[in-house]
């Protein structure tokens, strides 16, 4: 598991992405107020599967589910991206991207620590290291993949990436 610093230095690269691809789609909205929300979405994405854990219904505030379960599944933040992608048109579709943006940088973060995660039935694990070790590589890697990403939409392809046609949403 990365710290808690990382999952939210990784949040805002994820925002960045996330805004970037909606923005890149042609679904950043009147004032580009959709990729705005995309990345507002992808920064609070980025530490949600360990907030959702919490019961906050309840006082004592203990987890409703084991840590690294449910909300840690990949294939379910996967079927988001996927299904808000096709959304991002629609305000609610843009931000529930960058949101699931963000779970998926967390997933990424959290799967070279030995407890891994449950990306498709059981969990798997890099094995890289122990909790809280090489946060900097971590989020230096989150950051040089908003950089290419960011770099190829708002800087009108300076490194002449190859962006599959299909990509798009219009």
């Amino acid at each position: 598991m990365a710290s808690s610093h990382a999952h939210h230095a990784t949040g805002w690269a994820a925002g960045v992405i996330g805004a970037a691809l909606v923005q890149q789609a042609g679904a950043g909205g009147p004032f580009h107020l959709y990729a705005l929300l995309a990345f507002v979405a992808g920064v609070a994405g980025a530490t949600a599967p360990d907030w959702l854990e919490v019961a906050w219904w309840s006082r004592s505030r203990r987890l409703w589910v084991t840590h690294r379960t449910v909300t840690h599944w990949g294939i379910g933040w996967l079927v988001l991206l996927v299904v808000s992608w096709h959304a991002a048109h629609h305000p609610l579709g843009a931000a529930a991207f960058g949101f699931a943006c963000g779970g998926l940088m967390h997933l990424l973060a959290d799967w070279p620590n030995p407890l891994g995660v449950p990306w498709i039935a059981g969990r798997h694990s890099l094995n890289w290291w122990n909790s809280g070790r090489c946060d900097l590589l971590i989020v230096g890697a989150s950051w040089g993949a908003a950089w290419v990403v960011g770099a190829h939409v708002w800087l009108h392809r300076a490194y002449a990436l190859p962006w599959p046609a299909h990509w798009r949403l219009g």
